[in-house]
């Protein structure tokens, strides 16, 4: 079942409440692939958003990889998994080249790793 809510007196962005409400929802399970949601003005109107707020997320949601848009079918939860773990498991992967490169062993690595988790 797609429920998202937007709060408009919170200072994160409307179409940013959206995009995070969804990935949310794919994470935990709520929203499996290939689930159908509402289209762009039937969830403005359900929101009270103006239909580009909605665009906009949907627009971003498709960039990540969590919607794919189908033409006149409509939009559907994307078959692709979590975008978020796929990309930081590319960043881990893309980190460990480089220290790799750099020729540092597995200790500085997580030490880096440690320092930047503190900051």
């Amino acid at each position: 079942m797609f429920t998202v809510t937007v709060t408009h007196d919170s200072p994160v962005p409307p179409f940013e409440q959206l995009r995070i409400g969804v990935i949310a929802q794919v994470r935990s399970g709520e929203l499996a692939a290939g689930t159908k949601i509402p289209t762009v003005r039937a969830l403005a109107a359900e929101l009270g958003l103006a239909p580009n707020t909605v665009a906009r997320a949907y627009r971003e949601l498709e960039a990540d990889g969590v919607v794919e848009t189908r033409g006149r079918q409509g939009s559907f939860i994307a078959s692709s998994g979590d975008p978020t773990r796929d990309a930081a498991g590319r960043a881990a992967t893309d980190y460990v080249a480089a220290i790799r490169r750099l020729g540092l062993d597995d200790a500085a690595a997580l030490g880096y790793v440690q320092s930047a988790l503190e900051i």
